[in-house]
């Protein structure tokens, strides 16, 4: 009992005496592996006192944590885009000499699939949107990641036009991959008019996934660049005119097939209104909210995505991470 008391009375010193304390502590602990209580009873502190003087050391810098993965990633910038951005998460894939947009993009999709694949608990229910980055990233899912997985599609995605690639079909190629089931939503990304978009929602088999896809734990999209490579404009759904003039106006790019400028916000109110899926402030209530980008074409959507605060978690190539932490 007397130990006890004497420990819990005694007063951490200042100055120069504090930080040899410090660095003793921290020897101690970090590298003779010494449990706090151990170094307490040792030193005549107690527990909290340990704790305390450990985490003042890490802040004044008597002890530094360098994180040294042995995958693919840039952990440094990881932090740096978490801390910025207030993140849950960010995976930074190191480019080196790679200059190819398409094997740039292939680096990404595979450090999202793994990490996709990876998710602990295993979600439930998972929301997607459709593009090219998405079905890069459902290419490379192993299978049977996990099993009984429901997945569903959260904006429209039926083209105009046949392209080379089924990217349209990323919902069904994740459930098959990961044992699960798939809902779809066989509408266009884009109508014709207001009116239509509105009796589009209303209808109950429309209006039924998209509440599907409201409760979704999980929800993985891409992003896609304000140019005339757009799978909008090759799906049929604008034209290069309809580019151009988005461009004009402040887009940046777009999200879950929404047009935004540098600071998030919807461009275009009549193209947004004649836009079926998720709204883009649903982003911001979903507990993780996955956002996949590879590219100098896409930086500024990446980043723009990030000041709105519809990205929880990024995923992406270092040039883009070091865009974003450098104008964010």
């Amino acid at each position: 009992m007397r130990e006890t008391a004497r420990a819990t009375s005694v007063r951490l010193p200042s100055d120069e005496q504090r930080e040899h304390l410090m660095v003793q502590v921290a020897k101690m602990y970090y590298d003779l592996q010494r449990t706090q209580q151990d170094i307490a009873n040792e030193l005549g502190l107690t527990r909290w006192q340990v704790g305390r003087l450990l985490a003042e050391a890490k802040r004044c810098g008597i002890v530094r944590i360098e994180i040294t993965t042995r995958t693919n990633r840039r952990a440094v910038l990881e932090v740096e885009l978490q801390e910025r951005f207030n993140l849950r998460d960010a995976i930074v894939v190191p480019v080196g000499e790679i200059a190819d947009t398409a094997l740039l993009m292939e680096s990404v999709a595979q450090a999202a699939a793994t990490y996709i694949a990876s998710i602990h608990p295993k979600p439930d229910l998972m929301g997607l949107s459709w593009g090219r980055t998405m079905s890069a990233v459902a290419r490379c899912l192993p299978d049977q990641w996990n099993p009984g997985l429901h997945v569903v599609l959260v904006n429209g995605s039926a083209a105009l036009r046949l392209t080379t690639t089924r990217t349209s079909a990323v919902t069904e190629t994740f459930a098959q991959t990961a044992g699960g089931t798939a809902t779809v939503l066989p509408v266009p990304a884009i109508v014709g008019k207001k009116s239509t978009r509105e009796a589009l929602d209303a209808d109950p088999i429309v209006e039924r996934v998209l509440t599907l896809a409201e409760k979704s734990e999980i929800i993985c999209f891409g992003m896609g660049g304000i140019s005339h490579r757009s799978i909008l404009l090759s799906s049929g759904y604008i034209n290069e005119d309809d580019i151009d003039r988005l461009q004009a106006c402040g887009a940046v790019g777009d999200v879950l097939g929404r047009f935004i400028d540098a600071d998030g916000h919807p461009v275009d109110k009549e193209l947004d209104d004649r836009t079926i899926g998720l709204p883009l402030k649903q982003l911001r209530q979903t507990e993780r909210a996955i956002g996949i980008v590879a590219g100098e074409e896409k930086h500024e959507v990446a980043l723009a995505a990030l000041r709105a605060g519809y990205v929880s978690i990024l995923i992406t190539d270092e040039a883009t991470a070091l865009h974003a932490i450098e104008n964010g």
